[in-house]
């Protein structure tokens, strides 16, 4: 074939000349088969430009998504103070936490908890009074202790005698009743000091607190600070506080802070709800911005196996407000390595700031006056790299949603027509094609996920899960790396044996890309439909590729054979920087938390949906461009053998998953004295053990460690044949994780304060068959009781009455803890016989005592046991009792 017939050929509809294009690809016979093998080839860059285009989107995730999300201000210190006295001074928050921690841990019911902080608050207040503007500002004092109950989870929640730390500061002679609350709690969990769960943000709210009293500027609101002395039991003092403090009913917005980890910068994850002002606010006031819908979300669906004061004040109050929290380095939430040290200056400042900035300016808001005026449904917010804030309403999320899925889709069409405008090839073959490439697209999206999630199944499978717990950078080649296989492969292939089809692979390409674009319009959608705000960063990655869209067709690189690739790749710049560093704070939050979501759940299935997740988001417009190098399949299949690599190194000590003192493997052990007695208060079973909780998937990680392993034996009897399985458990969560727990058998131990059960008095209801009993229980300060009705049916009692108004199904589990208050407990349950016989016992409760801060008491054969685990493993572990009594 002359060169000139090659190019009259290359002329399509309009006369647009185009050298890449024949009307004989369909021929591939003798000289033409090499030559437009040779024009295939020309349509396709060198194949060893490939490492760099990865690399450079790897370098801007590394240098600007990783580098944005861990930036923190440079810390004030004292010194700083004389030339910003108006701003929050980190050094001074950092050494009031050293003092704090200083009791150790400040469990509710101990004297660290219940005088120690008492005290260390009263005098930090102290201090801030004597700095105060006393021409500008009132300040009062209030130590609150209260008893009440109130349902979490599935149990009813029981305290008695906790105490709240109330500050309130007020402008001189103000005569306005709505108050903004900030609430941070002082206690901690047993085995830990808690600087930062949640030390650093009482420390902070303290010190944000003495500037605003040492400015002449009043707000125009009093604000209250509520320092709550028992979150960890858990919420017990954030309920007392909003239904029974004095200044509750005052409470018109809550800043909440509280921690999942230690340092970093805190999120807001939670706002409202319905009150978007409070979002404006932190819009204008917040000079660090990191916030996200998708984290609310998330928290709300309890993906994230927490929660916090903020839904006491929502549910309790109401009280609307923002929820904030850090959440870095959660590898140390609840463990005995959650100290001051790890904790960096940067954190104080970069929190502080925000929340001095944010106090200011919501205790200025009009909307205070009347919070109910301005309740006007969700919002949509991110921050972009911690520089800036974007939100706004729901309702125009909505249509900011579907505008963008629309306008990606009309310039879809616009791109068909033009091709087939510029290849003389026909509309209707040009949108057929299309839907091959679609389907293509999702049998490649499906394949990708099947890829993903076999390699997580195989690493459970060869006892190799959670191998990326420290080292994160593996997920890059255990589950992205197949997941970008999969989605390359199949339209590579296709690409490959379509090559002489008289479409230029250019415009083949652009199709695959589209069909990723018509994809995320439709799943946007979709989530926009059934109320998904989080359908936002599907529109953003829709947004800018339609951007790349239109600066093709406007200047007609969409039918360049190379060039059209520039916009598209410079256009994923912007998102890609953004979905990264999104998607960094998820990894960094949810990895260290797989530490802790118990043995029944391979964490491997749940980094592979936040892969899948985050590689269709990120590379989704990304992985059809490796079309267009040459060795486009031996690129692909070069991910699949890094896969190989990177499941060869988790094998290695590389890939084991703890590290001491910063990447460590949770355990709760309970040294347990069980007692169960027959209705005449005969034994019928005495034992003595330890019951073991592991908090994470490799259970079998210590075996070889543990001292009388051998003996182990799996409770699953006893919770057949048991209330609660006879086990003292904690709290509801513990009897989910009982099909992970164990027994090891040992010594008979002695406990100070046993709980002990009387029955004060037996009521027979004339006229009816309701019997009333009524005890009076002592123990220490944390303890569960468990009730299983026999042979009866509970009708009324003295506890929450939730449980039987909503007809819960027995057993009931009752958790109550008191705090400087030790007086013995006393209830009644109202039984309903079930038939005539008068002899049959009637209930089964079941006791549990729990010395969660008396560690002298633990044996030396108890010390020796928890002296056998590595140095790896954080072993959370006290004495505990649990007893079980027929009446």
């Amino acid at each position: 074939m002359p060169p000139q017939q090659i190019e009259l050929r290359a002329k399509g509809a309009g006369g647009i000349q185009n050298p890449l294009l024949t009307d004989n690809y369909y021929d591939t016979q003798g000289q033409d088969h090499y030559l437009l093998k040779f024009v295939y080839s020309k349509q396709k860059l060198h194949w060893y430009w490939v490492p760099a285009f990865i690399t450079f989107w790897l370098l801007l995730y590394s240098l600007v998504s990783i580098r944005a999300y861990h930036t923190l201000p440079r810390p004030l210190t004292l010194k700083d103070e004389l030339k910003h006295s108006d701003k929050f001074i980190a050094e001074r928050a950092q050494q009031n936490l050293v003092k704090l921690t200083s009791f150790g841990p400040r469990v509710v019911g101990s004297d660290a908890n219940e005088k120690k902080t008492i005290e260390f608050l009263f005098n930090a207040v102290s201090e801030v009074k004597s700095q105060m503007d006393k021409s500008v500002w009132d300040i009062e004092v209030d130590t609150q202790i209260a008893s009440g109950s109130y349902i979490h989870w599935e149990m009813v929640n029981m305290y008695q005698s906790i105490q709240n730390f109330v500050v309130k500061l007020s402008p001189k002679n103000t005569n306005s009743t709505s108050y903004l609350l900030l609430n941070s709690h002082s206690d901690s969990v047993p085995g830990g000091v808690g600087a930062g769960d949640d030390g650093a943000m009482v420390v902070i709210m303290l010190e944000a607190m003495r500037v605003i009293a040492k400015s002449n500027k009043p707000t125009r609101h009093p604000i209250v600070f509520l320092f709550n002395g028992a979150e960890e039991n858990p919420l017990q003092a954030s309920h007392a506080f909003i239904t029974q403090h004095k200044w509750a009913k005052n409470c018109k917005a809550l800043i909440n802070l509280d921690s999942a980890g230690s340092g970093g910068r805190e999120i807001l994850f939670q706002s409202g709800p319905g009150h978007p002002w409070l979002m404006k606010y932190y819009k204008q006031a917040a000079p660090h911005p990191f916030a996200s819908t998708v984290a609310e979300e998330m928290f709300q669906r309890h993906v994230i196996p927490s929660d916090t004061d903020f839904r006491i004040f929502r549910d309790h109050g109401p009280v609307p407000g923002l929820d904030m929290a850090h959440q870095y380095n959660g590898y140390v939430y609840h463990t005995k390595y959650d100290v001051v040290d790890i904790i960096p200056n940067g954190t104080y400042q970069s929190t502080g700031d925000n929340v001095l900035s944010l106090a200011k300016a919501i205790a200025n808001a009009p909307e205070l006056d009347d919070t109910s005026k301005h309740a006007e449904g969700h919002t949509v917010y991110y921050d972009y790299m911690g520089s800036f804030l974007v939100f706004y309403s729901e309702t125009e999320g909505i249509i900011i949603n579907v505008l963008v899925s629309l306008a990606a889709l009309i310039c879809i069409g616009i791109s068909y027509a033009t091709m087939s405008k510029v290849t003389g090839y026909p509309l209707l073959k040009i949108i057929n094609k299309s839907i091959t490439l679609f389907g293509i697209q999702i049998l490649s999206t499906l394949l990708a996920i099947f890829l993903t999630f076999a390699v997580a199944i195989f690493m459970d499978w060869v006892r190799l899960p959670m191998s990326w717990f420290t080292h994160s950078w593996l997920i890059l080649g255990l589950y992205f790396c197949p997941m970008i296989f999969g989605l390359g492969i199949l339209p590579a292939s296709y690409l490959e044996k379509s090559k002489y089809e008289r479409l230029p692979l250019s415009f083949k390409v652009q199709l695959l890309l589209h069909s990723h674009c018509i994809y995320l319009a439709v799943l946007t959608i979709i989530l926009t439909s059934i109320g998904i705000r989080s359908a936002f960063v599907l529109m953003i990655c829709i947004l800018f590729y339609t951007f790349s869209l239109i600066i093709n067709l406007a200047t007609q690189l969409h039918n360049k054979p190379l060039l059209w690739i520039i916009p598209v790749a410079l256009c994923q710049i912007f998102p890609f920087v953004f979905l990264a560093y999104l998607s960094h704070g998820f990894f960094v939050a949810i990895i260290p938390m797989t530490g802790r979501f118990g043995a029944a759940v391979n964490p491997d299935l749940i980094v592979c949906a936040f892969t899948v997740l985050v590689a269709t988001l990120t590379t989704g417009f990304l992985v059809p461009l490796l079309n267009m190098f040459r060795k486009t399949k031996t690129t692909l299949w070069s991910f699949l053998a890094w896969t190989v690599i990177f499941i060869i190194i988790a094998a290695t000590p590389l890939g084991f998953p703890y590290r001491a003192e910063t990447n460590v493997q949770r355990f709760n052990i309970l040294n347990t004295q069980r007692t169960f007695y027959n209705f005449d208060n005969t034994i019928r079973k005495q034992d003595s053990g330890y019951y073991i909780l592991p908090q994470d998937r490799r259970t079998y990680s210590v075996d070889k460690y543990i001292s009388r392993a051998e003996k182990s034996r799996s409770l699953n009897h006893d919770c057949e044949t048991e209330v609660f399985c006879g086990l003292p458990l904690y709290n509801h969560r513990w009897h989910a994780a009982r099909e992970s727990s164990f027994w090891i058998p040992g010594p008979s131990v002695k406990l100070n304060n046993h709980p002990k059960i009387e029955i004060k008095k037996v009521t027979e209801m004339k006229k009816t068959d309701v019997v009333r009993y009524d005890f009076k229980l002592t123990g220490p300060d944390h303890m569960t009781i468990f009730i299983n009705p026999i042979n009866a049916t509970v009708v009324s009692w003295s506890f929450h009455d939730t449980p039987l108004r909503m007809q819960w199904k027995p057993p009931y589990f009752i958790y109550f803890s008191y705090g400087i208050d030790s007086t013995p407990l006393s209830f009644y349950i109202d039984f309903k016989r079930e038939g005539k016989a008068k002899t049959k016992p009637f209930v089964e409760l079941g006791i549990s005592a729990h010395f969660n801060h008396e560690q002298t008491q633990s044996p030396q054969t108890f010390n020796s046991l928890i002296d056998t685990f590595p140095d790896w493993a954080d072993v959370t572990h006290w004495m505990s009792s649990y007893d079980s009594y027929v009446f």
